[in-house]
């Protein structure tokens, strides 16, 4: 038997490196001959950055960058055991998280952080690029970035443009003849998982921009102030980024992604099961367990476990899942390829001591389900 096991981790307690290692215990001390596959997966959030460097053998670098209202802080960010490929986390240099609520400034707040933390893996020979935009306090379309990496945003007078998606409604053109020359020889991708266009009512200021501090007002003033960006970056690039499914994301990082840096948008799991080679590591395989810290109707949009379950299911193979906690409705998953699921609780607990024992639990539920299998094997 050969058994793929391709769990993301459990937020908060457990690394999915880590998840996969105590399932896998599980797994030999019901079938001891079973050749076991690890997989550790991520969706492109929380975790990504992790999971791709320990999966990769790689290492978590650190840099000094600006964080979204101007402060000198330290970020992380990853370098793959490739040597060729860096994960860099958005939120870890121009996040919401960054911020106390008083500091929520979507008028001024800048992603030129993440530009800095590009420019530091470039200066140390990473060409290809995964990027999570997740988690934004930003509403600048990634003109920072831009900035940082050598751009030239320009007013009516001809003076650069300040930080802020505010300042993009003066902006009148863009200059990318100075940007690093290093980043036409590199690759983006950058992981978006939502679908909003760039502006509009479903898009970046109306959508996300209350969350970062926009008032109604304010949200109307930076939705105009992107709508000046895209016509600039169409004239000035020539680049049509105001339609684009993903635009939107990060306020309008998603199109800033695509207008600077020529990046291609794609769900964060599929860049990831895609990165760790999914579909390779399945030759032959018999059985996949993944697993999530809660499972519930959520999963199905996009979460880790409904890709690895997709991509196991084109090749007929079936899949279970654990979790360390199974909510509402969360039976739509069987729907969506994952067979079963079960939770590694086994009994009245807090999530303090569930934390602190998850290595241990989520050994015996695979232990547990699999005797299941054991069964049903004798019996057939």
């Amino acid at each position: 038997m050969k058994i793929l096991v391709a769990p993301q981790e459990f937020k908060g307690s457990i690394s999915a490196l880590s998840v996969a290692e105590a399932a896998e215990t599980g797994v030999m001390r019901v079938f001891p001959e079973a050749e076991v596959v690890l997989c550790p997966v991520a969706d492109g959030g929380d975790g990504t950055l992790e999971t791709l460097v320990e999966v990769s053998g790689g290492e978590v670098r650190t840099c000094s960058v600006q964080n979204p209202i101007g402060e000198t802080i330290t970020a992380q960010w990853g370098a793959m055991g490739d040597g060729v490929t860096a994960v860099i986390e958005m939120a870890r240099t121009s996040g919401l998280a960054l911020l106390s609520l008083d500091e929520r400034d979507p008028l001024n707040s800048s992603t030129f952080g993440l530009g800095q933390a590009i420019l530091e893996a470039l200066n140390q020979g990473f060409r290809k690029f995964i990027v999570g935009i997740g988690g934004s306090a930003t509403n600048d379309a990634g003109a920072g970035m831009a900035q940082a990496l050598g751009a030239t945003l320009l007013n009516a007078e001809g003076k650069s443009i300040p930080f802020g998606g505010a300042a993009l409604a003066d902006l009148r053109s863009i200059d990318i003849s100075k940007m690093d020359t290093r980043i036409e020889n590199s690759q983006f991708m950058v992981a978006c998982d939502v679908s909003n266009p760039l502006t509009g009512d479903e898009g970046a200021s109306a959508v996300y921009g209350p969350q970062k501090g926009a008032t109604p007002e304010m949200v109307a003033q930076l939705d105009n102030a992107l709508l000046n960006f895209a016509e600039i970056v169409k004239k000035d690039i020539g680049k049509n980024v105001s339609e684009i499914s993903g635009a939107g994301a990060a306020g309008g990082l998603g199109a800033g992604m695509l207008a600077f840096m020529g990046a291609e948008l794609k769900a964060g799991v599929d860049i990831v099961l895609e990165t760790v080679q999914l579909r390779e590591k399945l030759s032959d395989v018999d059985l996949v367990i993944t697993g999530e810290g809660g499972m519930d109707f959520q999963t199905v949009y996009n979460k880790a476990p409904i890709g690895v379950a997709r991509i196991a299911g084109e090749f007929n193979i079936p899949t279970i899942a654990i979790a360390g906690l199974l909510g509402q409705n969360f039976t739509v998953v069987h729907d969506h390829g994952i067979r079963a699921a079960t939770s590694i609780v086994d009994g009245p607990i807090s999530l303090e001591e569930s934390s602190e024992r998850a290595s241990e639990l989520i050994s015996n539920s695979i232990e547990e389900s699999l005797r299941f299998i054991s069964v049903g094997m004798d019996m057939r």
